[in-house]
């Protein structure tokens, strides 16, 4: 199986060429990988250059937007930079963040995942975070089978059905939704350990924490399922700020009429889907 690599990079000077290391040390290597650096003010570019001269495999896309690092649209857009310049010519796409370390075998492994099953639409391994002492400890809050954005591989039938990433926050949970809504599967690895040199969120601006309860508003979760998704965010974070956070961004996005990222009928499926969960883990 063919497939290409986006990495969306700003300010990763700290990271970028052990992430890049990483990929050339994958038992199969990808047909391209595609750096957008992104409005880079500190040495990523110069980095990225020396390893394009060196290396065929990488090509460099250079983009300036927002120096704000805001989860969401930065990112996708700076994606979608990359998804421009390449052809069709693949099986997988994936989108990798520059700041994570991969086994070598990761992407031997993923394909194998897609050839198994035609219907396995997104698939990934795990994030790890190092702690204080030095140790690789699981970063994992939420359910086994969704795949962290910082690593996400996707078959081309699912990508394409999906019509790509959408430009918010929320896209790496919208992506699953709606890949759910069109019969795919998503399908983890729990050997596949992807170490995350950058703790989540420790980048963002201020200004993101109101984005997620937004989010929830424009993937037509209703406000029902926002509360409890946000009560079920703040015990895990052990932060009640985080659901009077959500709720806030939810009403925000419902006062400003924000357009959705989902149509009536998608939006349908997610909340019938979100309540079959919840109901699941009731019982």
């Amino acid at each position: 199986m063919m497939y290409y690599i986006i990495i969306p990079a700003h300010n990763e000077e700290a990271f970028i060429a052990k992430t890049l290391d990483s990929i050339l040390h994958q038992t199969k290597k990808p047909k391209q990988v595609v750096i957008v650096n992104d409005n880079s003010t500190d040495t990523t570019a110069s980095i990225l250059n020396s390893y394009a001269k060196k290396y065929p495999i990488f090509k460099i896309v250079n983009t300036t937007s927002s120096t704000k690092h805001m989860p969401g649209s930065k990112v996708v857009n700076a994606f979608n930079k990359g998804l421009a310049v390449i052809d069709s010519k693949y099986d997988f796409i994936v989108k990798l963040d520059a700041d994570i370390i991969l086994p070598n075998n990761y992407f031997e492994e993923i394909a194998s995942i897609f050839m198994s099953n035609q219907k396995i639409g997104i698939a990934g391994g795990f994030a790890y975070e190092e702690d204080k002492d030095g140790n690789w400890i699981l970063n994992h809050p939420m359910n086994k089978d969704h795949v962290r954005g910082a690593f996400k591989a996707y078959s081309k039938s699912c990508f394409n059905k999906i019509n790509g990433l959408r430009s918010a926050m929320g896209w790496d949970t919208v992506d699953e939704l709606l890949a759910q809504y069109h019969n795919f599967t998503i399908v983890t690895n729990n050997n596949l350990k992807v170490k995350h040199l950058r703790p989540t969120g420790n980048a963002y601006n201020k200004q993101a924490k109101l984005l997620q309860g937004q989010a929830m508003y424009r993937m037509r979760y209703g406000f029902t399922i926002s509360c409890i998704a946000s009560l079920k965010m703040a015990l895990k974070q052990k932060k009640a700020a985080v659901f009077l956070d959500n709720l806030t961004g939810y009403k925000n996005a419902k006062k400003e009429k924000l357009p959705f990222l989902v149509t009536p009928e998608e939006g349908n499926f997610i909340r019938n889907l979100r309540w079959k969960n919840i109901k699941r883990k009731l019982v």
